[in-house]
This record gives C-alpha cells, sequence and structure tokens, in this order.
C-alpha cells in the first residue's frame, strides 16, 4: 500500500526487526560486580630472591575491604605489583600484574590463579629456594607469593611461613648444623627437601608438618 507524505522529510530511521532490537536491548550482566578502589589500601611486600638473578623481586598485594549483606567485612586482593632492577623479564612481568590485577578486581574466586601459576615451568629449568623446595620457575614462585597472601587474609587454607616455622629452623640449625639442615630429606606434604631429625621426630622446616603431631 502507498503511502503519500504530505510534510518535508526532516529525517528517517531504519525499522529493525523486533528479534534484532530485543538482542540490542538485552542487558549485559557480569559474574560479579567490579571492586572499587580506595584512596589508600591495605597490603604486603614480598621479596624473591631466585638464584637465577642477582637482583630480588619484591611483590605488592594490596587488599579492599568488602561488606557482605550481612554485615561481615573481609579483606580481598584488589591489585598487584612487581619490581625489580632485573630489566630481562620486564614485559611479561607488566603484562602478569595487570592480568592478575584484573582478575582481582573482577572479583568472585580467584584462588584458581595459585594452581595456575605454579603449575608453569621454565624451559630452561628451576630452582630451590631456600629450605630445599623446589620451584619451576619465577611465576610458580610468584604463584605461590600469592597462595600465601590468600592464606594471610582468610581466602585460602594452609600453613603460613610464620614465625613458628623459623624458631623451628634456628632450633635445627642450632642443634643439628647448617650443613644437617641444608641436607634435609623431601617433605612428603609440600615437596621441599627440609625434613629433619629433631627431637626424635622428623618434622619440615618448611610447611611444619611434623610425624610426631
Amino acid at each position: 500500500m502507498a503511502i503519500k507524505i504530505e510534510k518535508k522529510i526532516t529525517g528517517y530511521e531504519v525499522k529493525k526487526p523486533e528479534s534484532e532490537a530485543k538482542k540490542e536491548e538485552a542487558t549485559v550482566h557480569h559474574i560479579a560486580p567490579l571492586l572499587e578502589r580506595d584512596d589508600i589500601l591495605e597490603g604486603n611486600t614480598y621479596k624473591i630472591k631466585t638464584p637465577n638473578s642477582e637482583h630480588a623481586m619484591y611483590i605488592t598485594i594490596n587488599d579492599v575491604w568488602v561488606t557482605e549483606p550481612d554485615g561481615s567485612r573481609h579483606r580481598r586482593p584488589f591489585e598487584v605489583f612487581i619490581n625489580s632492577k632485573n630489566m630481562e623479564h620486564f614485559m611479561w612481568i607488566v603484562a602478569l600484574t595487570r592480568i592478575t590485577s584484573a582478575i582481582f578486581r573482577k572479583g568472585g574466586d580467584v584462588t584458581f590463579l595459585v594452581e595456575e601459576l605454579k603449575a608453569v615451568f621454565d624451559p630452561r629449568g628451576g630452582y630451590y629456594k631456600r629450605g630445599g623446595k623446589y620451584m619451576p620457575s619465577i611465576v610458580a614462585e610468584i604463584g605461590e607469593v600469592i597462595q600465601q597472601h590468600l592464606i594471610s587474609i582468610g581466602m585460602m587454607e594452609g600453613q603460613l611461613n610464620n614465625a613458628e616455622l623459623q624458631a623451628k629452623r634456628q632450633e635445627a640449625e642450632e642443634k643439628l648444623g647448617t650443613d644437617a639442615v641444608a641436607k634435609g630429606q623431601q617433605c612428603d606434604k609440600c615437596g621441599a627437601m627440609a625434613v629433619v631429625r629433631l627431637d626424635n621426630c622428623n618434622c619440615c622446616l618448611e610447611c611444619g608438618d611434623s610425624k610426631c603431631g
């Protein structure tokens, strides 16, 4: 049917099929709301020293406080920064910090990052850190640092490398000698070469696992 236009045309638009119009009106729902940054954040800085570099690596993880509907509050990681004088890894470190920080800000369960990072192996070979624990790569040790941080703020369960372990290591070095501690046996729990015989009991100086309870 022809329609006669009596007035001057000043504008027009193409009418889309109803199905396409509904698609455009659809709202995109995020899995979790993005966390907002406060002006001042609480955080911790961790030092990594590997035998592959003369320069240490410093990892800073900042947290935000989140209030749940029931009124309870807890800390969540919000951003991560990695600094070092060694510029060899600068490009991938910047990429890793930006991606990790973006995942932190998305909220939800971020603990999966730990296993993903700890599973990265360096094709040139890994190294042993203090206590004899084998690290397959620098990325894997960054994953372990994130794990320790998540444990410290209550987001993951596990054993912290706390003052008690440091005291136990010092005691072992005094009683057994530094060489004996450095030649510890492998721990069945954490894999570190840090199991020594102390007070007639096998004890891991890395994770604290003990056969005597």
